[in-house]
């Protein structure tokens, strides 16, 4: 059956008919778009379905370009420290949680933000034994790429002090006492995730269904994930995302990016890049090339303005990293790489330039720190920067502090990419930041905090309304190369949509946009 949605003011992003007032939707996408008069007098006669969407404000479906929908799952069942704004908070929810587990218990976190306490800085591990002294604790930062332990965590790793750490990685010592300050730093941490127990299947499966109910609360109708490290595998994440997906029909779009760890699982199942369905596709090769501004561990071409013998460090050696991209290309995959300082990004760029494109684009991931020279090398038919304009909420104003007063005007310079030509999708990158594409589009256009009284950090980067709309939906079709299929409302796409509860175009100020609600999520012209 047919199914007309009438009544709203559809924007586009289709120059042809920027606006329309209606669509048609049959077997999963537009059939039609025009006027409300238009639309019923073709299709109304015949067997359809009308929905009156009474005035609202349609978008095509909001895209977020990169998050990971196994982390938001498993924050939800575990103790969440975001937005946290002292170290005494901090730490009474350590001790609070640690009541509600059995003695030994592995005490499982996310979340701690060091640049946000306004009385000191991180928690020793001397008071992290003091506060949660029955369990082994783990707690990871905001970023994801430092975390915190206590004695009962180094005992279950068998710590000493000359044991091997992952490449890449390094357990802070106090530089007097020589002994662990209770930090560990990029791969370290697989030294203590590897001792965790796993969670079973079920409860997986069923915290992965409450993130994708989230994100489609949110609006959101597709998502470019990346999981693999969280959920027990290739094989049993693809098993997961299948069964709630393809079986149990939730709806939400998923591209699945993939670890190159498991290339050999990879080859081995006969999938590769674009396989699977509209629903759910593996997608890209993910590798890591640098850290975080956070903890100075993102790779930078000159030292950090605030710890003047520090430039960051790569995650791998050239060399290696030139492996890891033979690697994917061998298997004719993309690849997806973590980039967020310049350095990073240039060693990046330099091992991309010695392979042909594969068939999909290679995605940059964050792209943080830049310069003019490297944004060039951006501008690209097969390359495209996966963004987090939310990124700027988090780290400004700490990081002027952190890069200088030259280099920070090359930290997030989206209207540049714009202005050059850089392909560019907006995400979240969740849960570091919200998933919430709103925030998001939000921090593109303000380049401050909500709320703030301020005209942004580095303001001639603002975003239009517009612009920082496509980023979330024209754009997020981009980095698997399905803009043809998706992105626009156009006859002939998947008819995703995202209704809102008030025009978002059509708002006073920029900060109501963070008051406006999603009224209904439609992917492939059913509600979800």
């Amino acid at each position: 059956m047919k199914t007309i949605y009438t009544n709203g003011t559809f924007y586009t992003f289709d120059a042809s008919k920027p606006i329309v007032e209606a669509v048609v939707v049959d077997n999963g996408r537009f059939i039609d778009v025009g006027t409300a008069d238009e639309m019923l007098l073709q299709w109304g006669r015949t067997e359809s379905k009308v929905i009156d969407l009474e005035g609202r404000a349609v978008t095509p479906g909001l895209v977020d370009s990169h998050l990971h929908l196994s982390k938001v799952a498993i924050s939800l069942l575990n103790l969440d420290l975001s937005g946290v704004t002292t170290k005494n908070e901090t730490l009474e929810m350590i001790r609070d949680y640690a009541t509600t587990l059995k003695k030994d218990a592995w005490l499982i976190g996310r979340g701690w933000d060091e640049n946000i306490y306004t009385d000191g800085t991180l928690p020793s591990i001397e008071e992290l034994d003091r506060v949660a002294p029955h369990h082994p604790l783990f707690i990871t930062r905001v970023c994801e790429h430092a975390s915190l332990v206590n004695s009962k965590a180094l005992e279950k790793i068998g710590y000493t002090k000359s044991m091997t750490v992952p490449e890449g990685g390094k357990i802070v010592v106090d530089e007097q006492t020589k002994r662990p300050t209770g930090l560990l730093l990029e791969t370290a941490s697989d030294l203590v995730t590897a001792q965790i127990p796993n969670y079973t299947y079920e409860e997986l499966k069923q915290a992965l269904r409450k993130a994708m109910q989230l994100a489609l609360q949110k609006g959101i109708t597709s998502v470019h994930t990346n999981d693999p490290k969280y959920l027990g595998g290739l094989d049993q994440t693809y098993r997961l995302y299948d069964e709630l997906l393809n079986h149990e029909e939730l709806g939400l779009r998923c591209n699945l990016l993939i670890d190159h760890e498991y290339l050999p699982q990879l080859k081995e199942s006969g999938m590769y890049a674009g396989f699977g369905n509209e629903t759910l596709q593996i997608g890209a090769v993910k590798i890591f090339a640098d850290g975080a501004l956070g903890r100075r561990t993102a790779f930078m071409s000159e030292p950090y303005a605030d710890a003047p013998n520090e430039y960051g460090s790569p995650m791998f050696d050239q060399e290696m990293l030139y492996e890891h991209v033979r690697s994917a290309r061998a298997l004719a995959m993309p690849v997806a790489v973590h980039v967020i300082g310049d350095q990073a990004l240039e060693n990046t760029l330099d091992v991309l330039d010695e392979f042909p494109a594969a068939a999909y684009r290679d995605r940059l991931i964050h792209t943080s720190v830049v310069r003019k020279d490297l944004i060039k090398r951006l501008v690209h038919p097969s390359r495209i920067a996966d963004i987090q304009p939310r990124f700027l909420v988090s780290d400004f104003p700490w990081v002027e502090e952190r890069l200088g007063k030259e280099r920070i005007q090359w930290v997030y310079p989206w209207k540049t990419y714009m202005q050059l030509g850089v392909l560019a999708a907006g995400g979240s990158d969740a849960p570091i930041e919200p998933i919430n594409p709103l925030l998001g589009i939000h921090a593109a256009v303000t380049r401050r905090k909500p709320g703030e009284v301020y005209n942004g950090y580095n303001p001639e980067q603002k975003l239009t309304l517009e612009e920082a709309f496509r980023l979330f939906t024209v754009m997020g079709a981009y980095p698997t190369n399905e803009e043809r299929i998706k992105g626009t409302i156009t006859r002939g796409k998947l008819a995703d949509m995202t209704v809102y509860s008030t025009n978002p175009f059509a708002r006073n100020e920029i900060d109501e946009l963070l008051n406006i609600d999603v009224d209904m999520t439609i992917i492939g012209g059913k509600i979800r």
